[in-house]
């Protein structure tokens, strides 16, 4: 499976059509302890670089950007119960949604793992 990450550090793996979306370590680690996270529901049509789910820290809120466009097909269940899971494991278990993959040529201007590593070390 292919991970890819935004400059607004969200994470998407594709799975054929399907897209599990997240948000990074170092974005987790930026917000500090999490205590809500708001999902979209299944069947919502999301843009590339709209906005997808907000998430609510001790710090602050932050919105969660689509990173390609598509329509969600399920949100994490275990966020609303236990929002501290995207702190615990924010690149496995504390996933937001998955979606399908509308166009894949959105992935494009998306950066591997090496390249966001030497993005976030830039910061």
């Amino acid at each position: 499976m292919a991970r890819y990450f935004t400059d607004e550090h969200e994470w998407i793996e594709l799975d054929g059509d399907t897209a599990t979306v997240g948000i990074t370590d170092y974005a987790q680690g930026q917000l500090g302890d999490i205590v809500f996270v708001e999902l979209p529901d299944s069947g919502k049509t999301l843009e590339k670089g709209g906005d997808a789910a907000v998430v609510e820290s001790v710090k602050a809120a932050s919105d969660v950007y689509a990173p390609i466009s598509g329509e969600v097909t399920e949100a994490n269940a275990a966020l609303e119960d236990d929002p501290a899971l995207v702190n615990s494991d924010p690149e496995g278990e504390g996933w937001f949604f998955r979606m399908t993959v509308a166009d894949k040529s959105q992935l494009d201007g998306l950066m591997d793992e090496a390249k966001y590593k030497s993005f976030v070390d830039g910061l």
